[in-house]
């Protein structure tokens, strides 16, 4: 063998140069630009994102930190997070039951009903959550259409067949959470690769092998995402718990900051988020302690195309017994917000029916208010998420060296908290002038809302924003600026309009997310500026049931279309034609007796 000479050094003079550190006058003008415009977006994030936390942990420490005694051994907080945890662990269980045998039946067998099925199998995630969390209550309740329907065909009592408590929690939470498994291991299942399969197969593995030791590591990645949203969505959940009365965490939380005692409030905010980030940091390191690539480079298995009549019979039953309860309950929604208020009240469906609920909104100014603060709240926070969302998109994206990571976490932050964390945050923290609030103060003010759903949101801005910004080639904007463009009009006139559909995309879904928007809006909101969500509650606390069901409907379909726009311009391509759409993503279908 002949060695080679190794170079005494392969760091080039640029690189070295780097290394020791450059001056700000050696610096490129893009360089230059980067960092300028990281100052004040780096300023944004540090007052309104991570200051409020720290503002949230000194507030829990007054007094010694008396606060954190109520999470002693029997103590009220202690016994809310055994429960906050044991409902989102069993959550996270029962939606990836149904979520992933969802997406296993979908995406490998074939039968009649398969087509609408998968269509209604995303129905959930159109549900905003307080009117998804009242139409499960008025469906599955002890006062619920389905229980008193049981009652009088069986004549048994009602709440024999009612979900209630923990386990009407459970219901809502897996019903409205297992998309998120859904969407994942479908995504999984179509990358994978029918060769492996069948070469476990034909080594002698059966197939509960071949899913054990093959598929599942594959799938991985898909677990543990969907694991992720399930468990951090459950451990913010506040709608169902407090619409079953089940005393969770978050319940704690809104109860201490209502009565004023705001140190314990911030002592279970802080242990709120310490336990949701704890979950990250776990799931992310099991997923980075297992290998799930594949080199091969197969096809996705086929369907199996389900024969016979009796077989075929019962597929089609079956689909449609899964479609009329995935429909169920936006069918409620629909259905009660016809009703006129206060006239149901031991019925099994409601007696009277109007359109009025709807007239009144539109003619009535004080019923359209809070359409209006929604609305106009939302689209606040959408264009200052959209402002900050891009540009630190784009400062992390173009940095070079150390510290891109930083700015990454900082801005990322928010969607790992709770909302009701994230409302006592900014009570805590803009509740009186202070020099690191910089004077401000939005307690009481209409402007504590879309600060509220900026903090929250922005995230999905800049993750859309991120992922646009991966398929630019940064040649491009080095070609704009050799032709002379400086790099705030690169910016403007080349980077910006090839992110635009990813931008609009993510706009529009932190915009739906905002006007649907309950959790941190109930802690934050102004007295006389209540948003849609709120005034649902409020409707529905006074027992005007077809009112609060009509804003739900609107919000419902607001949030439907929105994601379908998303969803438009996220896939323009696929609407080219519906039948070359389905030739190409459908996998072969093969048939088996």
């Amino acid at each position: 063998m002949t060695a080679l000479a190794t170079p005494p050094s392969t760091t080039t003079p640029s690189r070295a140069k780097r290394r020791r550190g450059v001056g700000w006058k050696g610096l490129s003008s893009s360089d230059r630009f980067v960092y300028a415009l990281a100052l004040p977006l780096v300023a944004i994030l540090l007052v309104y994102v991570v200051l409020p936390m720290f503002a949230t942990l000194f507030s829990s420490l007054e007094d010694g930190g008396e606060a954190y005694e109520a999470f002693g051994a029997g103590g009220t907080a202690w016994t809310a997070l055994l429960l906050s945890v044991g409902i989102s662990l069993a959550s996270v269980v029962l939606a990836g039951i149904v979520g992933s045998g969802l997406a296993v039946l979908l995406s490998r067998f074939d039968f009649p009903g398969r087509r609408v099925l998968r269509v209604v199998a995303l129905l959930p995630m159109a549900l905003p959550p307080l009117i998804g969390a009242l139409s499960f209550y008025y469906l599955y309740g002890a006062s619920g259409i389905v229980p008193r329907f049981m009652e009088s065909v069986t004549g048994i009592m009602a709440s024999t067949f009612s979900a209630d408590g923990v386990a009407g929690v459970l219901l809502v939470h897996t019903m409205t959470m297992y998309p998120y498994f859904y969407l994942a291991v479908s995504a999984g299942l179509a990358g994978s690769d029918a060769s492996l399969e069948e070469a476990a197969m034909n080594l002698g593995a059966n197939r509960v092998t071949m899913w054990r030791q093959v598929l599942m590591p594959m799938l991985t990645p898909a677990l543990v995402s969907g694991a992720l949203l399930t468990f951090m969505v459950s451990m913010a959940s506040f709608t169902a718990p407090q619409f079953y009365n089940v005393n969770t965490l978050t319940m704690r939380i809104v109860a201490a900051k209502t009565s004023g005692d705001y140190p314990l409030a911030a002592a279970q905010s802080t242990v709120l988020s310490l336990v949701s980030i704890a979950f990250l940091l776990l799931m992310r390191w099991y997923q980075g302690r297992r290998s799930t690539r594949s080199a091969s480079k197969g096809t996705p298995q086929a369907l199996k195309s389900v024969q016979g009549t009796l077989p075929r019979t019962l597929a089609a039953v079956g689909s449609v017994a899964v479609v009329a309860v995935l429909a169920a309950p936006v069918v409620t929604i629909i259905l009660l917000a016809f009703t006129v208020d206060g006239t149901w009240t031991t019925q099994i469906l409601p007696p009277q029916y109007t359109v009025a609920n709807f007239v009144t909104i539109f003619s009535d100014p004080v019923s359209l208010r809070p359409l209006l603060v929604s609305s106009q709240m939302s689209g606040l926070a959408m264009l200052a998420s959209i402002l900050v969302g891009v540009l630190t998109a784009w400062v992390v994206a173009r940095w070079k060296g150390r510290g891109a990571g930083w700015l990454d976490v900082m801005i990322m932050l928010p969607w790992a908290l709770p909302g009701t964390v994230v409302g006592i945050n900014i009570v805590t923290a803009f509740a009186s002038p202070t020099p690191f609030n910089l004077g401000q103060v939005f307690v009481g003010s209409l402007w504590i809302l879309p600060l509220a759903y900026f903090i929250r949101f922005v995230p999905l801005v800049f993750r859309n924003a991120a992922a646009s910004l991966a398929q630019i080639d940064p040649s491009v904007e080095e070609a704009a600026q050799n032709l002379g463009a400086g790099p705030l009009r690169t910016l403007r006139l080349v980077t910006l309009p090839l992110m635009t559909r990813g931008v609009i995309a993510g706009a529009l879904m932190a915009f739906v997310q905002g006007f649907g928007e309950y959790v941190a809006s109930v802690v934050v909101y102004p007295a006389r500026f209540a948003p849609l969500s709120v005034e649902i509650y409020n409707r529905q606390y006074a027992n005007e049931i077809g009112s609060a069901f009509a804003y739900g409907a609107l919000q419902m379909f607001a949030i439907l279309i929105v994601l379908l726009l998303a969803d438009f311009l996220e896939n323009p391509r696929r609407r080219r034609s519906s039948t070359k759409a389905a030739s190409l993503t459908e996998p072969p279908t093969r048939k088996v007796s």
